[in-house]
């Protein structure tokens, strides 16, 4: 990151702390006890809980499993904590069913911030996937609809405006989730506006924060954080190993805590989004957006001894 880089994103935290916004705090003490820390979209101001819930995997059950009747406990967890970003895309087996599904059964849609993706070739049948996207989440209008890997990136953009428009979607995004990708979708960002980009950022996969981070916010595009284990590869090595003495300044109380804080300490993360169908794991995880989220340069001093 350059000095320029880094003078505009801390001006961002800046401007979000006199907004009201604890996201970026640097310093602050915590607890538990502590309400969600929430940060601006760019593009309307409103504000996102830091912490949400991605569905790969965990929300792929089928109905009669007993993995589904975990779901509800789940969503509950998050939405106590004062959570409500849900991410899902039709690449996901069965996810959007069920979340759809589970939504409606609790009459939580109010609660969530429902975002999808559109992941198919032409526009027939890009409106085709995304209104059986809806008919699955079992919504009249999205809150985020995203260009999936930018598939199409261009004939779909041309549709999402139209519903955007229209009232059908409030918001668009694109996503990818490959480093490799990355030169392609600076591109894209540069071309187009968008008001949310989706991408990989962890401790090991930093990628994101050399162009892209950087990018979203000279650019004005909210940021939703995939993979912020490492696809749970970072998390399987440090599970066996003793929390650092630092942990506690920060008041994280498990790995995943310190993964997700490091993740949410870049001034142009929104929301995290790691996946899970365990209640126990999206407790742990939405205690990661309370208290104190460091500053950058805390990790400056403290990574290598996660071995990053």
């Amino acid at each position: 990151m350059t000095r320029a880089q880094f003078l505009r994103l801390a001006a961002a935290a800046a401007a979000s702390l006199a907004m009201g916004g604890r996201g970026h705090a640097q310093g602050q003490a915590g607890s538990s006890g502590d309400a969600m820390l929430t940060r601006p979209i760019p593009s309307t101001q409103e504000r996102l809980p830091v912490i949400g819930l991605g569905t790969y995997v965990g929300f792929d059950v089928e109905r009669d499993a007993e993995q589904y009747r975990r779901l509800p406990e789940v969503l509950r967890t998050l939405f106590e904590a004062g959570g409500s970003v849900i991410d899902s895309s039709p690449m996901y087996g069965r996810a959007e069913a069920v979340t759809g599904e589970l939504l409606a059964a609790g009459g939580l849609h109010g609660k969530a911030f429902v975002a999808t993706k559109v992941w198919t070739r032409g526009r027939a049948e890009g409106i085709r996937q995304m209104q059986e996207s809806m008919r699955l989440l079992k919504v009249d209008s999205l809150d985020l609809m995203q260009v999936h890997n930018l598939v199409d990136w261009r004939v779909h953009l041309a549709t999402l405006r139209d519903w955007k428009a229209a009232g059908r979607v409030r918001y668009i995004g694109i996503t990818h989730y490959t480093d490799g990708a990355y030169g392609e979708l600076e591109a894209v960002m540069r071309e187009a506006q968008f008001d949310f980009v989706q991408v990989n950022y962890s401790v090991g996969e930093p990628e994101a924060e050399r162009r892209i981070l950087p990018l979203a916010a000279d650019r004005g595009m909210a940021v939703l954080i995939n993979r912020p284990f490492g696809g749970g590869r970072v998390l399987r090595r440090l599970r066996d190993r003793p929390l650092p003495p630092w942990a506690a300044e920060i008041g994280a109380t498990s790995w995943a805590q310190v993964l997700l804080k490091f993740v949410l300490s870049h001034p142009a993360v929104t929301c995290a989004i790691p996946g899970t169908g365990r209640r126990e794991h999206m407790a742990d995880n939405v205690l990661a957006g309370t208290g104190r989220i460091p500053e950058l340069a805390f990790w400056k001093r403290h990574l290598d001894s996660i071995g990053a």
